[in-house]
């Protein structure tokens, strides 16, 4: 376990417990130079202990860069919550998570992640001021798709050399809260969406609403088309896939979309344009962060829109220097990182 924990960089791991409950629940705080950890809480069901905490463990450190690459006054942390496979008290389960984040004092904000909910942001407010989403704030999903968009319209004005979105044609994977707002704002710049999920009811809203087509879910990556919108599971993005796509850019919601380290030089090798996620997909963490902080709904939205400007000067760098995008990424959010670290630790 501290094998991990070093290898990627976090400082420290909280354990909780509830037996009456059944709430057993892990917190991973990469970093707090910045400011509080922030970051959702997973509820998911695991196949043991391990997974769970590998899960956590890989999750916070991109929030520590998601958070500094949007310039947020927050480091990155993340939580599972491990779903029991017996009858529980949902409720009951969540106050007591929601206690267990006020015993880390502030030092982790919690907020909405897959199988977690808005309602369950309510029950944890009870036993917590620390934590965002509730229904007072809303789903941060929207939010998560206006950035996304924002990044699909730079990528192709600097990679295409395109200002629109006419006619673009895009193979959009999972259509959950994420990937459905985002197919609704990118039919309605005028795109031409191929689509695959896992779930009838939205294929046959993407049908109905936006003119889309449908693929099985495995040949959504051979879709000829100029973007590979990927809004489902992460790590799709691998030595098995990346053969087989057929489009000139990636960029989607998904989190963690690269396999492994390598995969990202395997897509520029076949001259595929990949927008790091922890950028595109910043504007819920965003969200989250300047809601709970209090800050008017024009001024989030301004910033996560800004968000592709950062993206645009990012590409424009890569290309010129030939590297990796991510790299550039990775190194512009150590700075901010290690520059808020030093300037810390040099105060005191």
């Amino acid at each position: 376990m501290f094998r991990q924990l070093e290898d990627a960089g976090l400082t420290d791991i909280h354990i909780g417990l509830d037996a009456a409950t059944g709430m057993r629940a892990i917190v991973a705080i990469h970093s707090t130079a910045r400011g509080p950890a922030i970051g959702g809480c997973r509820f998911l069901q695991y196949a043991n202990e391990q997974e769970a905490m590998t899960d956590v463990i890989r999750l916070a450190r991109g929030m520590s860069y998601k958070a500094a690459l949007a310039d947020l006054p927050h480091g990155g942390g993340k939580a599972v919550l491990l779903r029991p496979d017996r009858p529980f008290d949902r409720k009951a389960l969540m106050q007591a998570f929601g206690r267990f984040v006020d015993t880390l004092g502030g030092r982790y904000i919690t907020a909405v992640d897959s199988g977690s909910e808005v309602s369950d942001m309510d029950i944890i407010a009870q036993e917590t001021r620390w934590v965002s989403c509730t229904s007072r704030s809303g789903d941060p999903s929207p939010y998560t798709a206006i950035g996304v968009l924002s990044g699909i319209q730079a990528f192709v004005k600097v990679g295409l050399g395109r200002q629109s979105l006419s006619g673009l044609r895009v193979a959009l994977q999972g259509l959950g809260h994420v990937g459905m707002d985002l197919a609704q704002k990118l039919h309605a710049a005028g795109a031409q969406l191929v689509v695959s999920d896992l779930e009838q009811p939205h294929l046959d809203t993407a049908v109905r609403d936006f003119n889309a087509e449908v693929v099985e879910p495995d040949a959504i990556y051979a879709v000829d088309c100029d973007l590979f919108c990927p809004c489902g599971l992460g790590a799709i993005l691998n030595e098995n896939t990346i053969p087989r796509l057929r489009c000139k850019i990636v960029a989607g919601s998904a989190n963690n979309q690269l396999a492994r380290e390598e995969d990202g030089e395997r897509l520029r090798e076949r001259g595929i344009l990949y927008a790091p996620d922890y950028i595109i997909n910043s504007g819920g963490l965003i969200q989250v962060a300047m809601q709970h902080a209090g800050a008017p709904d024009g001024a989030i939205i301004d910033k996560i829109v800004g968000m592709g400007a950062t993206l645009e000067r990012l590409l424009e760098d890569a290309l010129r220097l030939n590297l990796p995008i991510e790299k550039l990424a990775d190194r512009l959010a150590e700075q901010r990182l290690h520059a808020r670290h030093a300037s810390q630790h040099h105060a005191a």
